[in-house]
């Protein structure tokens, strides 16, 4: 996996690579992102019949090959020319889901065109609304299967890196999904052009009553990406939320906050069984996706990997990296004493919090 984001460094102009690449201010919690996996142990089990593992689940009602699921990436075809048809066919052919982001350089008619398959659809609200209505009703009209609210960009992160290259979309490239309506294009400006674009363009007032909103224009489900705490989780419970992403979106948003692995448990305590929670952040191996399902995830999405595979190889990339993944998952599974999702507890984790005693948290 790391060989595929060398290959890419390589491969892309430095622009590209460093958006991808980049956290929020001093990158703490990107390098967080990943440390925080290292420091779980496994507590595997023996002498279990492991000659057939079953890693099948469902995510809202849709049954997947995996839990394993491709997260929101802007600008793909920026990493390789296919684009979000490449990780749409990739994604089809490995049996799950695929989040198409708001930014993507191909619409959302263009990707459900490549074929059939489980398809989401990451929403940020733009201050006119009549956009948002627009834009989800073409996401329901091309067969997506729900939304995801991404609710940490009322602003957008600073990215040191952005700034001092001076990000802005490379000639040829559109925010395809907003072609139509004069907000594809995005202008040069003193620091990232893709601040300045959502300076403009995206709602600072989206609040709780929003994701309410949002049920009343769609019958799509809606997952909250960009929950980590339980206060929040417990608000997007109450929203009417059909799940919770546990993201800090890739570190690129607030330095400093935990790893999403590290606020998992939390977050999973206080949703009380009641809606899904799922993993989003620092997710490299199929030793993370075993830690994220023992500390209550119903399932992880996985981000840079993709789009580093796709800069490296294309489709072919990315149906590797999760042919990777899973193969790393089912391994992880056989060796712990599991046959199948159900079968992995906190009990085959120890978390530093074990190690120091403290409780788990009870809310």
């Amino acid at each position: 996996m790391m060989e595929y984001q060398a290959i890419a460094k390589q491969k892309l102009p430095k622009m590209a690579y460093d958006y991808y690449a980049s956290g929020a201010e001093d990158e703490w919690t990107l390098k967080e992102n990943r440390e925080a996996f290292s420091r779980i142990l496994f507590r595997p089990r023996i002498l279990i019949d492991v000659s057939s593992i079953d890693m099948t689940t469902s995510v809202l009602g849709l049954k997947i090959s995996m839990p394993i699921m491709l997260a929101p990436t802007a600008f793909q075809k920026m990493a390789h020319p296919e684009g979000e048809f490449a990780t749409a066919r990739a994604a089809a052919a490995a049996g799950t889901a695929m989040t198409l982001s708001s930014w993507a350089t191909s619409s959302v008619e263009e990707v459900a065109s490549t074929g059939p398959g489980i398809r989401f659809f990451q929403l940020y609200v733009y201050k006119d609304r009549k956009v948002v209505e627009q834009l989800v009703r073409r996401a329901e009209k091309a067969g997506f299967k729900a939304i995801a609210l991404t609710v940490d960009t009322p602003r957008l992160g600073r990215r040191e890196a952005d700034i001092k290259n001076r990000f802005v979309l490379p000639p040829g490239l559109t925010l395809k999904n907003f072609e139509g309506l004069d907000l594809g294009k995005m202008d040069q400006a003193n620091d990232s052009g893709l601040a300045s674009y959502v300076a403009g363009q995206i709602d600072r007032t989206l609040s709780w009553k929003d994701v309410k909103w949002l049920q009343t224009i769609t019958t799509m489900p809606i997952l909250v990406k960009g929950v980590i705490t339980a206060e929040d989780a417990r608000l997007a419970v109450h929203s009417g939320a059909a799940g919770i992403v546990v993201s800090n979106h890739g570190a690129r948003q607030l330095d400093y906050v935990p790893a999403t692995i590290s606020a998992l448990e939390e977050v999973v305590t206080a949703a009380q069984g009641r809606i899904p929670v799922y993993l989003d952040g620092g997710v490299r191996r199929g030793t993370d996706v075993f830690k994220a399902l023992a500390l209550g995830a119903a399932g992880v999405f996985i981000g840079r990997p993709v789009v580093f595979a796709l800069a490296a190889e294309g489709e072919a990339g990315v149906r590797n990296i999760l042919r990777m993944i899973r193969e790393e998952f089912e391994i992880t599974m056989a060796l712990g004493g599991c046959t199948k999702l159900s079968d992995i507890t906190r009990r085959h984790i120890f978390t530093e919090g074990d190690r120091l005693g403290r409780p788990v948290p009870r809310l």
